[in-house]
């Protein structure tokens, strides 16, 4: 494979025909131009981004201090693995969003990978907030690192960090296309055992604030999850050279592992020893979000008999909701500046 072309900051010769506008390879100026956009779908998803910001402190965690002492053991525990290896997450995730922008050459993309940056900074603000106020200062730091101590978690951030540094030493094409994918799987897989923790703990009537925090970032990542959904499908038509059969099966070979991944995490951190939640449950859940990421690239099914949303999960998406209101993406309006809707994960 060929090494991608990093694109110029100061290009003025370069070419401002948005028809000859790429996703790689292109002659940018690097001009932001707002009414002339190559890729239509970006001002839908760039207002969207914008409509879908909020503070992390404008969230009270008072109840939750009250209720994390309270927990049963094996929910306190899961609540400090889970958020551990979310803040991990997005922490990872705003340090490797800008190298990916350095060869995107379709600059209003790049607008949009700049606000993803930002949002992952505000997620990772906001597991500051919640361990800062429900826990003291060594209990923070512990749970914070338990990805040095826990071999389990630290083998689930290897995964996803060894794909980021592969490209960060080989910058061609395939790896590229490894990191892209490696993105789709973080945004549409390796969150939602956490996220599904959060909102049943809310259910059961327990840590209400933090999964409104839980709430808000996850409609920031389903937003991020289309976006590198459309950089993968823009790909497919501008370089089918670059999905030969060898490179399609790297990438059902990743999001096979991360949802295997994703699976045995569930297993490990929350079992059949949390009320609302079992081993089956999140096994036939994950494996129906492998089925929906896969098919919306165009690829089919990988998990016979989890086509369908699982009944048992219904409330998932529920719960998931900012505002307990379902709106359309492409009709989603703000109910207020700072709380826009879900983008409902049917992606």
């Amino acid at each position: 494979m060929e090494l991608l072309k990093k694109r110029p900051l100061f290009n003025p010769e370069g070419d401002a025909d948005i028809r000859h506008r790429r996703m790689v390879g292109g002659d940018t100026t690097n001009l932001n131009d707002f009414n002339n956009m190559r890729y239509a779908w970006v001002s839908d998803w760039y207002r969207q981004a914008m409509n879908n910001f909020w503070i992390p402190e404008e969230i009270s965690l008072a109840q939750d201090v009250k209720d994390y002492p309270k927990l049963e053991e094996t929910e306190r525990v899961a609540y400090d693995k889970i958020l551990s290896f979310l803040i991990f997450l997005d922490s990872i995730q705003t340090a490797n969003l800008p190298h990916i922008g350095e060869y995107i050459t379709a600059n209003e993309v790049n607008l949009c990978l700049s606000i993803q940056t930002y949002q992952e900074c505000v997620h990772s603000q906001s597991y500051s907030y919640m361990l800062d106020t429900i826990c003291s200062p060594t209990k923070r730091d512990e749970i914070l690192y338990q990805w040095k101590t826990d071999d389990h978690l630290l083998k689930r951030n290897t995964f996803i960090g060894n794909c980021y540094n592969a490209f960060q030493e080989k910058k061609d094409a395939k790896t590229f296309l490894q990191v892209l994918m490696a993105n789709y799987i973080l945004e549409g897989i390796y969150f939602y055992s956490g996220f599904m923790f959060f909102y049943n703990l809310s259910r059961n009537g327990k840590m209400p604030g933090s999964a409104q925090e839980i709430r808000y970032i996850n409609r920031d990542e389903n937003t991020h999850l289309w976006l590198f959904r459309n950089i993968l499908l823009e790909l497919q038509k501008e370089e089918p050279q670059l999905f030969t059969q060898e490179n399609i099966a790297m990438m059902q070979e990743l999001l096979e592992e991360g949802v295997r991944q994703e699976i045995e995490w569930g297993h490990y951190v929350i079992g059949d020893s949390i009320s609302g939640l079992n081993k089956t449950m999140i096994s036939d859940y994950i494996k129906y979000l492998g089925n929906l990421r896969w098919s919306s690239l165009g690829y089919g099914i990988l998990y016979e008999g989890h086509e369908q949303e699982p009944e048992s999960m219904g409330w998932v998406l529920q719960y998931s909701n900012a505002n307990m209101v379902k709106t359309d993406f492409f009709e989603a309006k703000s109910t207020a500046y700072a709380k826009s809707t879900a983008l409902e994960d049917d992606l």
